[in-house]
C-alpha cells in the first residue's frame, strides 16, 4: 500500500509537471515574438522559462525513472531476463540513485534553507522574487527520486523472489 502510494505520487507529479513544457514553449514564443515583433522585453519572463525548464526536469526525473525511459545502455539490458534487469535496478538504485540524493540532500540542504532565511529574490532589476522556490527544487528532486527508489527497490527485490522470473528472457 505506502508502494503503491509512493509510486502514485511520483506518477502524478511527474504527469503535471510535463504539462510545464507546454507552458515553457509558449512563454518562449512570446517571448520571441515581443523582442523580435514589438521590440519588448522583461526579465521575469525569460526568468520564467528558466524556472519552467528547471521545474520540468527536476520535478519529472523520478516519474522518467519509474517509466524507464532514462538513458541506459541498453545493449546489456534489452534483451535480459527480469532477474537480471531486477538486479541492474536494484544495485543501481542502491549504489547510485541513493547515494546521489544522499549528496544533493547534504549539500543542497543549507544552501536553499538560506536562500528560504532571506527570500532571496532575482539579481536581475524586474526578475522574479522567487529565487527561493527555484531552489527548493534542489531538495525535490532527491526526495521525488527517492520515492521512487523506494519502489524500485521493493519492484526488485519482488521479482528476484519470484522463482518464474528465472527462466524468462534470455
Amino acid at each position: 500500500m505506502v508502494i503503491e502510494w509512493l509510486r502514485r505520487g511520483v506518477e502524478i507529479t511527474g504527469r503535471a509537471v510535463a504539462w510545464l513544457t507546454l507552458a515553457m514553449v509558449l512563454v518562449t514564443f512570446a517571448v520571441v515574438v515581443l523582442r523580435y515583433g514589438f521590440n519588448l522585453g522583461w526579465i521575469w519572463v525569460q526568468e520564467t522559462i528558466t524556472y519552467l525548464h528547471a521545474a520540468v526536469f527536476m520535478l519529472a526525473a523520478a516519474w522518467t525513472l519509474q517509466a524507464d525511459a532514462h538513458v541506459r545502455v541498453d545493449v546489456i539490458y534489452r534483451d535480459r531476463s527480469p532477474r537480471y534487469k531486477a538486479w541492474v535496478n536494484l544495485l543501481g538504485t542502491v549504489f547510485l540513485i541513493l547515494p546521489f540524493c544522499a549528496f544533493l540532500v547534504w549539500t543542497g540542504w543549507d544552501y536553499v534553507l538560506r536562500s528560504w532565511q532571506v527570500m532571496e529574490g532575482s539579481r536581475e532589476a524586474g526578475g522574479l522574487p522567487l529565487v527561493y522556490l527555484l531552489k527548493t527544487l534542489i531538495l525535490a528532486l532527491p526526495a521525488l527520486l527517492l520515492m521512487q527508489s523506494v519502489c524500485q527497490v521493493a519492484e526488485s527485490v519482488r521479482c528476484l523472489g519470484d522463482r518464474k522470473a528465472e527462466g524468462a528472457g534470455h
